[in-house]
């Protein structure tokens, strides 16, 4: 298949207090412990779930899944790792990567209730956003919050994402259609790959 990898990239990134590295096979039982743990919380913020995301099982095949969107670099499913890499904190997903004449992606991400106001998922995403405008040659990633997603909202804004607009029942958040305020970080010092 025209530009199908062979290869899962292998990235790991290391920050003040986080490991921030691509998904892999060995991760399902602690993403299904993340996912159980934080499955109240993240209710109000995210698509329903079914409850295949509480069992590694679930995320075993899931992660196969993700493994193969890895290989072909159509997305990149990143996970917030404390520096033991015991714990999931949280996630920080770039789907959707399309390449050709747009070079763009949508930026997904949460964050355990536990870890919640330390700085946690800006500290995490700032190396990730390089890592995909530098390596993986991003010209737009796009991201989009909830107008009542205050925390989500000025998350963007202190990372450099512009509000691009606004979109009327865009996404089922907990079942239900949500408005959304459409962001965008553009690279301008873009240069394709050689």
């Amino acid at each position: 298949m025209f530009g199908y990898r062979s290869n899962v990239p292998k990235v790991s990134l290391t920050t003040d207090r986080l490991i921030v590295r691509l998904a892999c096979e060995r991760d399902a039982y602690r993403l299904a412990e993340y996912y159980t743990e934080n499955k109240d919380f993240l209710k109000p913020w995210e698509p329903v779930r079914d409850q295949s995301y509480c069992h590694p099982s679930g995320w075993q095949v899931r992660l196969n899944l993700i493994n193969e969107l890895h290989k072909q670099g159509n997305a990149y499913y990143f996970l917030l790792l404390d520096p033991e890499e015991k714990e999931v904190i949280g996630v920080a997903n770039f789907s959707n990567v399309i390449r050709g004449d747009f070079h763009a992606c949508i930026l997904g991400y949460s964050l355990g209730q536990k870890w919640q106001g330390q700085g946690l998922m800006y500290e995490a995403l700032q190396p990730v956003l390089r890592y995909m405008f530098n390596q993986q040659k991003m010209h737009r990633i796009m991201a989009n919050y909830m107008p009542h997603n205050h925390r989500s909202g000025n998350l963007l804004l202190r990372l450099g994402f512009e509000r691009e607009g606004y979109a009327k029942s865009y996404l089922r958040i907990d079942g239900n259609w949500q408005d959304h305020v459409m962001m965008a970080l553009v690279n301008l010092d873009w240069k394709p790959a050689i």
